[in-house]
């Protein structure tokens, strides 16, 4: 479901956040890292030993995804993304969230969640 789509997962904002802060004391600094968070996740999730284990780190890149979400937002309203560039943005991220929910969906019933 995701392999195909790996490269493309921090790409929706990774261009759009070249006129963000740079700086570790910005509010947006963070947003950097949670972009990544969310690939970083699945694919550590994917490579432990148990689905309720994989579960756990799909839960927690679902998580990211909401804060990428909610700092895309802030970043919005201070001006560094445009409005369309906001709702492109946030229409990926939200493509990848539905995503990482059937995953989830598809992994929990493979151990009877």
């Amino acid at each position: 479901m995701f392999g195909k789509n790996r490269s493309k997962w921090s790409q929706p904002f990774t261009k759009s956040q070249r006129h963000f802060p740079q700086t570790k004391d910005s509010d947006l600094f963070q947003i950097r890292r949670v972009g990544v968070s969310v690939p970083a996740n699945i694919a550590e999730g994917a490579a432990r030993q148990s689905d309720k284990e994989f579960c756990q780190f799909l839960s927690i890149a679902q998580g990211s995804a909401s804060e990428l979400e909610t700092e895309l937002l802030i970043a919005r309203n201070l001006r560094y993304l445009s409005a369309g560039d906001y709702d492109r943005i946030y229409e990926q991220i939200n493509v990848i969230a539905r995503m990482i929910v059937g995953l989830s969906k598809t992994v929990r019933n493979r151990i009877g969640n």
